[in-house]
């Protein structure tokens, strides 16, 4: 992991962010918006996973975003690739080495909750794990019993919801609920989705939130809905329909996160 640090930080040049985002489904073009870019593809940097996802450009984007210093990770490893939920570990490790501080993620999800339909973006307040997984099996020390009470930072929080009010972009807000994928939800699923109180379903984030917590960074987390979850519509859920949608929703949610930059809100 050292040497991976050490080779970021050389890259960097002199640049030190202290807030890193990992860019879900839609959001992928935003790399194009940093001033002064330094773009190194994950293949470079040793324990760096190589995104198998169409849509996840799978490169670290680092530079000036909105006036504010900034790393972008476009692309993430999701557990369904390999059934190895701690696949990200090293990233997050990495991250924490370099000084980030601060860690913003943001996903496709579908919405369980027929008021919230596709296009729009849902700040995530709490999440269920039902995958049954964890990225810390294995880790040998009492670090591993991770608090997760406030796993979502309430400074972070409030500064998205003051971003999307100086915007004026509607923002919901709701639980998250983690499956494993990558097959789709069945109608069943979703019914008990509902019932434990979840209000979108996604098959990623979950992980990246514990491990970022297990390395003491605060964490924000963003979803843009691409569908109504199975058994809504009556129409079965395509991979394709995540890549059709989530430039709608990552539209708006790009202009909630170049505010919250743009305003210094999540400095704050």
């Amino acid at each position: 992991m050292m040497q991976t640090i050490d080779l970021l930080v050389e890259r960097l040049g002199g640049l030190a962010p202290k807030v890193a985002m990992v860019l879900g489904s839609g959001l992928g073009g935003l790399v194009n918006e940093v001033e002064n870019a330094v773009r190194i593809s994950y293949a470079e940097l040793p324990g760096f996973p190589a995104s198998g996802v169409t849509g996840h450009a799978g490169e670290v984007v680092a530079g000036n975003f909105a006036g504010e210093p900034v790393l972008m990770l476009a692309g993430r490893a999701h557990y369904y690739e390999h059934g190895n939920a701690g696949a990200m570990r090293p990233v997050i490790e990495v991250l924490a080495g370099i000084g980030i501080e601060k860690l913003i993620l943001t996903n496709a999800a579908g919405s369980v909750d027929p008021d919230m339909l596709p296009g729009s973006i849902m700040l995530i307040e709490d999440h269920i794990n039902f995958s049954g997984s964890n990225p810390l099996f294995g880790e040998p020390s009492d670090r591993r019993f991770v608090g997760l009470t406030e796993a979502y930072d309430a400074g972070l929080r409030a500064a998205f919801e003051k971003a999307a009010e100086v915007s004026d972009t509607a923002l919901h807000k709701g639980v998250y609920m983690w499956f494993s994928g990558p097959s789709f939800e069945t109608p069943a699923e979703i019914r008990m989705a509902r019932l434990m109180g979840a209000n979108a379903v996604g098959m990623s984030t979950v992980p990246e939130v514990i491990l970022a917590r297990f390395c003491g960074l605060k964490v924000a987390a963003c979803s843009v809905i691409t569908n109504l979850a199975a058994g809504m519509t009556g129409a079965e859920l395509s991979h394709e329909e995540t890549k059709d949608m989530a430039p709608i929703g990552g539209g708006r949610l790009a202009t909630v996160l170049k505010t919250m930059f743009r305003e210094g809100l999540v400095d704050g």
